[in-house]
């Protein structure tokens, strides 16, 4: 199905389009990581590269996008001493951990448009500004 959307995509004028990477999709279980099917994004950003799109890459590890819990597994808020979307050693930590993971597997892939890939740019963290506050100086740092 992905190569009629990016192609209905690219005749309708977009020249690039997105994909979330879901923690709580990809890494349901603490360090069981799952990219098979629909989560396999390596294989969706050949088929952009293929269809002639650029590619943007949402890293989360929060994204938002109406899912529960922002795409955070639960196993997430389990973990001793956590403090969710601040500068926390143990969240950093975690996030630390997913996002070089995926971005390792992105390089691996050459599928960023510095190794002639469709990846145009990649965002970390979703809609921090809207609940900055909430965090007051823990969310500032």
């Amino acid at each position: 199905m992905w190569l009629d959307l990016i192609q209905k995509a690219k005749d309708g004028g977009l020249d690039a389009v997105e994909t979330y990477i879901f923690l709580k999709a990809h890494e349901p279980i603490r360090r069981q990581y799952n990219f098979e099917g629909n989560l396999d994004f390596v294989k969706f950003f050949k088929l952009v590269q293929e269809g002639g799109l650029y590619g943007i890459l949402r890293l989360g590890p929060y994204v938002c996008a109406e899912w529960n819990y922002g795409g955070f597994p639960v196993w997430l808020n389990n973990i001793e001493g956590i403090e969710l979307r601040t500068d926390n050693e143990i969240y950093k930590n975690e996030m630390r951990i997913f996002v070089t993971n995926m971005v390792d597997m992105c390089k691996e892939a050459k599928l960023f448009t510095s190794q002639g890939g469709p990846i145009i740019l990649a965002q970390i963290e979703n809609e921090y500004g809207n609940i900055l506050w909430a965090y007051k100086d823990k969310g500032v740092a």
